[in-house]
C-alpha cells in the first residue's frame, strides 16, 4: 500500500489596484508568498493605462492567481483590501458592472485550476506589499518606464524573505517581449558537473558526496580549457558538494579565477529516493512520484520541493548578481539548481524543468541585466567534449 501523497504547495496571494482618478491612469500588484513561512515567491505588477479602481483590483487578482499556477501551487489563499472583489468571489455579491463580467470569469477559471481556493479581506495597512507595486509600476509608467522592482521576483526575493529570492529578486517581473535590455549584464557560464558514477546509471544523486570518475575529471578539463580559451572570468562560484566542486577547481585553475562556495547551490535533497533509478522510485513509490511530477510544491519523502530549491537558488543568483555586477562568472552546479537558473531567467514556470535536458559537464548561459529582462543565449551546450 502506498503512501499518502504529500501535500502540494500552498501559496498566499495579495493583490492590490488602483487608479488616480477612478477612472486615471492605473496600475495593479500582486504578490505570491510561501503559506509555510512568509516567502515571497514571486512579485506582478503592471500599468493599465486608463481603468477603474475595481478593474485594476481584479486585474491584480488575475496576474496572482496566474503566478501561483505558474508554481504549480495547490491550494491559494487570496488576500485583498477590496472587499468588492472579496465578496463577488465568494459568492455573496453579484457581479453587476459589464466592465467587471469578463474580469470575473477569468478569474472563476483560473480558480477553478486549483485545488482550493479562499478569499478573505484584509485592511488596507497590511496590504502595503502589493499597494506598492502598484504605485511603482504607475510611476513608472508615467515616465515612459517599464515597472522595475525593488525585489525582484526571486523566489525568494523578500519579504518576509527572499525567496530565496530569489534573492532578490529575480528581476522579474512580467514585461512586454522584445523589451529591450539596459546597462551591462553579469553573464553567467552554468557548467554542470563531470561524470559520477550515478550519473552513469541515471540514478537520483543529491546530497551524496560522491567524486567524479575518470572520464567526469576529464570533461571537467575539457570545459575549463574551453571557457579559459574564450572569455576572461572573474569568478568561479560552486556548490560545495565534492563533484561540483572538483570541477569548480580545475576551471578555477584554468582561468586563473577564485573560487568560492555557495551551500544554496546544492543539488536537490531526494530524501528516501536518493541511489535509486527513477524505475525502481516509480515502482515502489506510484503515488508520490505522481505527485511530484505535478507539482513543484511536492517533495520526494523525507526531500526537498523543486519550490524550496527555486527559493534558495534564487539567493544564490542575486548574491552573485551582487557581488559581480558587469562581470562573467562561472557558476559550477547541478541538474535542479542550473534549470532552475534557466527557468528564472526564461520567468518560465515550474512545468519547464521536466522539459529540459543537461548533459554532464555541459554548459549554459545566461545573461543578467541591471535592469531589463535576462537573456539566455546557451543551453546543454556540449561542445567542448567532443574533440
Amino acid at each position: 500500500m502506498s503512501l499518502p501523497v504529500p501535500p502540494g504547495l500552498r501559496v498566499i496571494v495579495e493583490a492590490d489596484g488602483g487608479s488616480r482618478g477612478n477612472p486615471g491612469p492605473a496600475s495593479y500588484g500582486a504578490v505570491v508568498r510561501d503559506a509555510s513561512d512568509g516567502q515571497v515567491l514571486l512579485e506582478r505588477a503592471e500599468s493599465l493605462g486608463t481603468v477603474t479602481n475595481n478593474v485594476a483590483e481584479y486585474r491584480g487578482l488575475i496576474a496572482g492567481l496566474q503566478a501561483a499556477a505558474e508554481l504549480s501551487a495547490a491550494a491559494v489563499d487570496v488576500r485583498m483590501d477590496s472587499k468588492l472583489v472579496v465578496e463577488q468571489m465568494s459568492g455573496r455579491w453579484r457581479v453587476k458592472h459589464p466592465d467587471l463580467k469578463p474580469l470575473y470569469a477569468e478569474a472563476r477559471r483560473l480558480v477553478s485550476g486549483f485545488g482550493s481556493v479562499s478569499f478573505s479581506w484584509m485592511p488596507r495597512e497590511r496590504n502595503k506589499h502589493a499597494d506598492r507595486l502598484a504605485n511603482e509600476a504607475m510611476d513608472a509608467a508615467a515616465k515612459g518606464l517599464p515597472w522595475s522592482p525593488s525585489t525582484s521576483e526571486r523566489p525568494g526575493s523578500g519579504a518576509v524573505g527572499t525567496a530565496d529570492t530569489e534573492p532578490a529578486s529575480q528581476t522579474a517581473a512580467v514585461r512586454p517581449g522584445w523589451s529591450a535590455p539596459m546597462g551591462e549584464p553579469t553573464s553567467t557560464i552554468l557548467l554542470r558537473h563531470g561524470q559520477t558514477e550515478h550519473s552513469i546509471e541515471r540514478r537520483f544523486s543529491g546530497r551524496n558526496d560522491l567524486p567524479l570518475t575518470a572520464l567526469g575529471q576529464q570533461q571537467a578539463k575539457a570545459a575549463a580549457s574551453w571557457i579559459a580559451g574564450r572569455i576572461e572570468i572573474a569568478a568561479v562560484v560552486s556548490s560545495p558538494l565534492r563533484r561540483a566542486m572538483q570541477t569548480a577547481e580545475v576551471v578555477a585553475a584554468a582561468t586563473g579565477a577564485a573560487v568560492t562556495f555557495d551551500e544554496d547551490l546544492v543539488e536537490c535533497d531526494f530524501g528516501a529516493w536518493e541511489g535509486l533509478t527513477f524505475a525502481e522510485v516509480t515502482q515502489r513509490w506510484p503515488d508520490e512520484v505522481t505527485a511530484w511530477r505535478g507539482s513543484a510544491g511536492v517533495a520526494p519523502p523525507g526531500g526537498e520541493s523543486f519550490a524550496a530549491v527555486a527559493r534558495r537558488v534564487g539567493r544564490a543568483r542575486d548574491r552573485v548578481l551582487a557581488r559581480h555586477p558587469a562581470a562573467r562568472v562561472v557558476v559550477v552546479s547541478h541538474v535542479t539548481p542550473i534549470k532552475t537558473l534557466l527557468r528564472l531567467a526564461l520567468e518560465a514556470p515550474s512545468a519547464v524543468l521536466y522539459r529540459l535536458h543537461l548533459d554532464v559537464a555541459s554548459v549554459s548561459t545566461v545573461d543578467w541585466y541591471p535592469n531589463g529582462p535576462a537573456s539566455v543565449r546557451t543551453v546543454n551546450s556540449t561542445a567542448h567534449l567532443e574533440s
